[in-house]
């Protein structure tokens, strides 16, 4: 009887430690700032308007990264990044929500 071995490798997972190194690598701070507007609106404040979602408020962000948005932050429409990985996105997006202030510091 043959023995066959198979190896599972799982996918390398990202962390919020990755968050800054992923949002220059894939260009975003050419439009957002952690704690200033400029084209865009500060990972600060989107992390402020939807920390409140969790789990699906990661999901959320990760989906308008890759798939751009309109009108949610004004006239500018974020456009698309479909060359964000959907890990990387959920990466990005977890790291953004880790920016909210806690309520008891404000």
């Amino acid at each position: 009887m043959a023995l066959f071995v198979v190896s599972i490798v799982p996918a390398q997972a990202q962390s919020l430690a990755d968050g800054p190194q992923l949002a220059k690598d894939n260009i975003c701070m050419g439009c957002h700032q952690v704690d200033r507007a400029r084209v865009g609106p500060p990972f600060a404040a989107v992390a402020d308007r939807y920390k409140a979602g969790d789990k699906q408020m990661v999901t959320y962000l990760a989906n308008s990264i890759r798939k751009g948005g309109r009108g949610r932050w004004g006239a500018v429409p974020m456009p698309a990044q479909p060359q964000v990985t959907e890990e990387e996105a959920l990466a990005l997006a977890g790291w953004i929500l880790s920016l909210a202030v806690p309520e008891a510091a404000k």
